[in-house]
């Protein structure tokens, strides 16, 4: 992807978001983000899109078998987690003293 339309993301790693549609869909429960891939426009979530893998024996692994582990998931089905009103939330940003901030629209708080 090229940088000259790369679009710009509201969500962060660390930031606590909630799942808004698909299997884990669950509009109350904030979960925290663990990676973002902005090139793909998809994050990683926590306990979120859980899949199965089949592993070979290996000389770290020495017993096969399966594993659990988070799949990512499109940017577009979550949405950031607003602590002080308790509920999800858009984003605006703006600048202040030269720096960008996020500013929550429901509770006009910034996010850190």
């Amino acid at each position: 992807m090229s940088n000259r339309f790369k679009p710009k993301f509201n969500i962060k790693k660390g930031d606590t978001v909630v799942v808004i549609a698909g299997d884990d869909k669950d509009p109350k429960k904030p979960r925290k983000v663990l990676e973002v891939f902005p090139d793909k426009a998809r994050v990683l979530v926590e306990g979120v899109n859980i899949v199965t893998r089949h592993t070979k024996p290996s000389a770290q692994n020495t017993k096969g078998g399966l594993v659990k582990k988070e799949a990512s998931l499109h940017i577009s089905n979550i949405m950031l987690w607003d602590s002080s009103k308790g509920e999800a939330t858009k984003i605006k940003r703006t600048r202040e003293n030269g720096k960008l901030i996020r500013i929550s629209k429901k509770s006009g708080e910034v996010i850190k």
